[in-house]
């Protein structure tokens, strides 16, 4: 049975979080569904809701990186912050690592974007954190980045996405900050009690308008909230975020981030995943 169909978690891995005093004996697990790539239980019982994350290291995706150590290093790291969940424990089961953390209230973010704004801003401002890798930052990191995921397709519509290619370079910024790296809609929790952002598996130490481009992006709002976001929600969310200087980068930038984004959507559909081909035409539009 593939990871992504199990209905709870291994009964060997369920035995090692009891041994750890993680779990009890009698705790219930309900599939979560919200994220594409590791499997996610919601942990029922003990001293509140948890959430258990199984990674599947078997899958190689060119565009957003799955690393357990990184999840684990950054929640603890922003715990304190109040908008990451709290980090419980990490392991290993057989060749695969899994986190487990409280449940955050909430549901994904569906509309009004100046929360996700100001989460953004907050995350972009916190004090240094030391992760390995580094985002792409500027135009010739986006050119290398985009080339590299055309370069495992085989379409037509790669030859076309290579004659879209923005031409206008933008020289890389010297106040990189930690990232997200996937701050889709799924990835935002909105609660009454606040804005919580999960699924840490790929943060970076890059530019701010990466995370930016994420969430605005067309094939991703489309793909986690069921459209893209109006022009009106876009001029919100940029002006909620209030740092002109690194709007006006991202504007700049846009073309770019929409281009390699319309290459991971054409890699996406021509591995299988057929619900990437709307988000495809829509980046392509922008172009």
């Amino acid at each position: 049975m593939p990871l992504s169909d199990l209905p709870s978690p291994p009964s060997d891995l369920v035995r090692q979080l009891q041994d750890q005093g993680l779990i009890g004996s009698g705790a219930r697990f309900e599939t979560l569904y919200g994220g594409r790539t590791n499997q996610v239980w919601k942990v029922l019982g003990g001293d509140g809701d948890k959430v258990l994350k199984l990674y599947q290291t078997s899958l190689r995706n060119p565009l957003f990186r799955n690393d357990a150590e990184l999840e684990a290093r950054c929640l603890k790291a922003l715990e304190a912050s109040g908008f990451v969940p709290r980090l419980r424990a990490t392991g290993q089961h057989q060749n695969d690592h899994w986190v487990f953390y409280d449940h955050a209230p909430g549901s994904p973010w569906r509309e009004n974007p100046e929360p996700v704004a100001e989460l953004l801003r907050k995350l972009h401002s916190h004090p240094f954190l030391d992760v390995p890798p580094d985002g792409c930052n500027g135009s010739a990191d986006l050119t290398a980045h985009g080339q590299k995921i055309l370069d495992g397709c085989a379409s037509e519509t790669r030859r076309r996405l290579i004659k879209l290619r923005p031409a206008h370079k933008v020289p890389a910024t010297t106040q990189t900050c930690l990232i997200h790296g996937d701050p889709v809609a799924g990835n935002i929790l909105v609660a009454e009690s606040g804005v919580t952002l999960i699924d840490w598996q790929c943060p970076a130490v890059g530019d701010p308008c990466e995370d930016i481009a994420l969430f605005l992006s067309p094939a991703m709002q489309r793909l986690y909230r069921g459209t893209p976001l109006t022009a009106k929600e876009v001029d919100r969310f940029l002006s909620a975020y209030k740092h002109p200087e690194i709007i006006a980068r991202f504007e700049v930038l846009r073309p770019w981030f929409a281009w390699r984004m319309a290459a991971y959507c054409l890699w996406r559909v021509e591995n299988g995943a057929t619900d990437y081909a709307e988000g495809l035409r829509l980046e392509m539009e922008t172009l």
